[in-house]
This record gives C-alpha cells, structure tokens and sequence, in this order.
C-alpha cells in the first residue's frame, strides 16, 4: 500500500511538473487569448511607434487605419503571432503583450518609446528566472540555470531542458501570477528594458 500511494502521488507530481507547459501548448496551438486582447493590445500601439514581434512589426499607424474592435485589426496582430511556430514561445509573447497593456491601462507611462521587441522582454524575463533560480537552488539549475560558462547544449545546438526558442522548459511551467510567474518575470523586465517607466513602486499585474 505503501508503495502504491508513493507511485501515486510521483504520478500527481509529474502531472502537476508540466500542467503549465501543456496549457500553454494547447492554447498557443489553439490560438487563445485573454478577453479584450486585441482592443487593448490597440491601446498599446497608441502608446508607442510600434511592436516587433519575432522581426514583424505592428506599426503604430494601424490605430490610425482601424478601430480597436476591428476584426481587421485582430487579424493584423494574430498574423504576426502565428509566425511563431513554437505554441508555448507565442503563449508567453501573448503574457508580454498582456502586461504591455496592464503598463498602459494604469497609466505607468505617458508614452512607451519607440519599437518594442516584445520577445525581448520574454528572453529578460527567463534570464531575470534563471538567475532567480540559482540563488534558490531551483529545478533549473539541473539544466539552464548555470553560469553561462557552465551551460550546456544538446549536439544540434538547444537547450538540454528542451525548451523552445532558448527559453527555460521550467520557465514554460510556471503559473502566470504569483511572486514567481511569468507575468510577474515579464513585468520586471519590462521595467528592466523599458526607459519610460518608473524604477520603484509597484503595478498591478491581474490579468482579467
């Protein structure tokens, strides 16, 4: 019995270990996003000169072309995000965007700048992780969270983890919220990268 209920209780870990993973597969394959995306990733492109995903770029003159709830507008941005092909990388450019729209939504800044590289703000935050998880002796440290002299590839050149795009697969299996998700990570690299905004205080990172 004893054993059984150890068996069990490794096989809820390991589904537990990579529920994130699956949900951010199943949705980026999906083409998911949160309630309002596209209206409020509009409200975003007023805000700076434009956003590069993965070398594509939403002009800022798109607000000037089409509404917010235009089903063109949506189109524009969904044709940039299905030139990702890996559907945990989109989930978490979507994450990016997403807490582009919180900054803009609570008036952190005026203005955003010029062009943002969103997926720039996605590889910050899984370095802002990974040094995070050294200093805790996290999961990654067994595979990317090592000196970068110390990191090792497979022979074809990736991640040992598997992760796509050069992100950390334990990245990819975080929640978004809490003190250690993702958007809280994409929250404080976009701090990091991002000039306009404020280097104290705090930003609500809800997602609704």
């Amino acid at each position: 019995l004893g054993l059984d209920a150890m068996d069990g209780n490794d096989e809820v870990e390991g589904d537990r270990q990579g529920q994130w993973l699956r949900r951010r597969r199943l949705d980026g394959a999906l083409n998911r996003v949160p309630r309002d995306f596209y209206p409020r990733v509009w409200s975003v492109l007023e805000k700076c000169q434009g956003l590069a995903i993965e070398g594509r770029l939403l002009p800022q003159n798109l607000t000037q072309e089409m509404t917010s709830g235009e089903l063109k507008f949506a189109l524009a941005v969904e044709t940039v995000l299905n030139t990702i092909p890996q559907p945990e990388y989109r989930q978490l450019v979507v994450e990016a965007l997403m807490v582009l729209t919180l900054v803009t939504e609570h008036n952190v800044a005026s203005h955003l700048g010029g062009v943002i590289a969103v997926e720039n703000l996605v590889h910050k935050a899984n370095q802002i992780f990974l040094q995070d998880q050294m200093k805790i002796n996290g999961d990654a440290t067994l595979c990317c969270a090592k000196p970068k002299e110390a990191r090792e590839t497979t022979s074809s050149g990736g991640l040992l983890c598997g992760g796509a795009a050069y992100i950390c697969q334990h990245f990819y299996d975080s929640a978004p919220s809490g003190s250690f998700g993702t958007m809280t990570y994409i929250m404080r690299a976009t701090a990091t990268l991002l000039d306009c905004l404020p280097k104290e205080g705090d930003i609500d990172c809800n997602v609704q």
